[in-house]
């Protein structure tokens, strides 16, 4: 996950990044500031990975501020000047992005972003403890252990979590997380050494799985069907 931030003295500039940023599952803004010396503050505290920053700001430019930033940061910054386009690259942005731009333009320079951060990760990393999500407005930090199961519902998948807040009409069922995603985007997610879909409708993890009777998989108190397509799959791996 590409923790950043956005800073632009116009407001209005700042309302659009928030809103393409809540459209990527990678990029976790983590604040906006519309004045310069209060985000170099921030970033004295607390680092990020990627900053979107205007260039033409009245009390500091975007070129001034990003040459304060002590950390190694990703810039990609943002403009309604072309001019200033040369002098951005020069400090190996990685875009720059001319105002008013739509989302498909912005999504291109985040993905830009997204491979150089993979790129800049170590080989060895361990494999991802969490899941991060984006549903009702906000980003979900979703332990992978506590996961039950996940179930696909159109365009929409609801993730059952151990342990979250539970509905007061049905004090036995925990409240799963909603949220608008494919099933196999979901898969891209998640270690698939850990996890398997087992139906066109369910991905279960190995590890919560309680028992397997009659092409019928128990966890908790539910039972999940395993998909003629994927049985044969599911019983070469399970129990590996």
């Amino acid at each position: 996950m590409i923790k950043a931030i956005a800073i632009d003295d116009e407001l209005l500039a700042l309302k659009v990044i928030e809103s393409f940023c809540a459209k990527v599952d990678f990029i976790s803004l983590e604040k906006t500031f519309h004045k310069p010396k209060e985000a170099l503050r921030y970033l004295e505290e607390y680092p990020v990975d990627l900053l979107f920053l205007d260039i033409n700001m009245p009390s500091m430019t975007g070129i001034e501020l990003f040459r304060s930033v002590t950390q190694s940061t990703m810039v990609i910054f943002t403009t309604a000047y072309s001019e200033y386009a040369v002098e951005g690259f020069n400090l190996n942005a990685i875009d720059y992005l001319l105002k008013p731009f739509t989302f498909e333009r912005f999504l291109q320079g985040a993905n830009k972003a997204h491979e150089y951060f993979k790129i800049q990760q170590p080989n060895d990393a361990e494999t991802p403890s969490y899941l991060y999500i984006r549903a009702d407005y906000r980003l979900h930090k979703i332990p992978l252990n506590d996961i039950l199961f996940i179930e696909g519902l159109d365009d929409y998948l609801k993730i059952h979590i151990a342990g979250t807040k539970q509905d007061v009409a049905r004090p036995d069922v925990a409240r799963p997380i909603v949220a608008r995603m494919t099933m196999k985007n979901m898969l891209e997610k998640l270690p698939a050494k850990d996890f398997m879909r087992v139906h066109r409708s369910f991905i279960v993890p190995f590890a919560r799985i309680e028992n397997v009777r009659n092409k019928i998989i128990t966890i908790g108190e539910e039972e999940i069907p395993i998909g003629v397509s994927y049985e044969k799959t599911f019983f070469e791996n399970f129990g590996k």
